[in-house]
């Protein structure tokens, strides 16, 4: 995908890092760069060009795929099995992310896809590749060999306070020998912007819904099954932010957190602090994970004295570590 289409999709993010990379020496750090630039190039070359997008991060790379979410998974463990004890760490996640032109006029990705790869890889050892809760239901069901191939991490509570159900890779595990049938890029696939036009001939199991915090993400087999799914999220305030789209042999959508809609944040500024009071400890995380963006750090915990208002205090002068 050459361009931005400016627009959010429902993609597969896998993270990565070299750990204690920013402790080495120039020298030192030119050298693991160059090592793990060669695993990427021959991990990559499965998947054709137009079909991802590669950020360099410095001391690693986020790379998004816009086709089947199996890449992902496969470029990770390329990259996994020829580490050669580079201590490289890893993340994969399913989310909203959406494309947009950087100051260079090159495509940049932002959004809680891309976030949530990072948080799932800071969990990770050197040398393991952790996926999140969204990523792991729709691949696991992909083929019955990767219902065996994820082995549960439990649940982890990043420095924002917000928690992440994880999954580690099992070793020995063989990608890509399964039949790939249907398979349609994203940007390629049958879209819709509204969630209104049922198809009933396709009898099919109910949609699964995940929580992504501020997100929601809606996968089923059948697509009127998640477009039913999408019809009650409507009701009850929720916005649709990713169009329902084909990704593997399941149809994914996301949409905002109900909460998220109907919760109104105000934020006070004293000096440098911040101070987010919301009616659910839900919107004013969201809240908290927009100013984090901008180098904010959240001070304690988000509170509540009654139930009914909550609150958190963020710091604008202090940097993330």
């Amino acid at each position: 995908m050459a361009e931005s289409s400016e627009r959010t999709l429902v993609c597969s993010v896998l993270f990565l890092d070299i750990v204690g990379y920013s402790k080495e020496a120039v020298a030192e750090q030119a050298l693991l760069k160059q090592t793990l630039d060669r695993v990427l190039v021959a991990a990559l070359d499965r998947v054709a060009p137009r079909d991802r997008i590669i950020l360099d991060t410095g001391d690693g790379a986020a790379i998004t795929f816009f086709g089947d979410p199996e890449n992902a998974l496969s470029v990770g463990v390329a990259i996994r099995d020829s580490l050669q004890g580079l201590p490289v760490r890893m993340g994969i996640n399913l989310g909203p992310v959406r494309l947009v032109s950087d100051l260079n006029g090159q495509t940049n990705v932002i959004g809680d896809g891309i976030n949530v790869a990072q948080r799932v890889m800071s969990f990770s050892r050197p040398g393991q590749l952790l996926v999140s809760r969204s990523y792991y239901d729709v691949v696991s069901c992909l083929s019955s060999i990767y219902q065996t191939a994820f082995t549960s991490e439990g649940s982890r509570t990043d420095k924002h306070v917000r928690a992440h159900d994880v999954y580690s890779v099992v070793t020995g595990i063989r990608v890509g020998s399964r039949e790939k049938i249907d398979r349609l890029a994203i940007p390629q696939a049958e879209t819709h912007s509204a969630v209104d036009d049922l198809e009933e001939d396709d009898p099919q199991e109910p949609a699964q819904v995940f929580d992504a915090g501020p997100n929601l993400i809606v996968s089923g087999y059948g697509k009127a099954s998640v477009q039913e799914a999408l019809k009650t999220l409507a009701k009850r305030g929720s916005r649709l932010i990713s169009p329902l789209a084909k990704v593997g042999n399941r149809w994914v959508a996301a949409c905002e957190h109900p909460e998220m809609a109907m919760s109104d944040c105000r934020v006070e500024k004293l000096g440098s602090t911040h101070i987010i009071t919301g009616p659910t400890r839900q919107a004013v995380l969201a809240k908290v994970q927009e100013l984090v963006q901008f180098g904010a750090v959240l001070v304690g915990d988000v509170e509540s004295t009654d139930g009914r208002v909550w609150t958190a205090v963020c710091d604008a002068g202090r940097v993330r570590s």
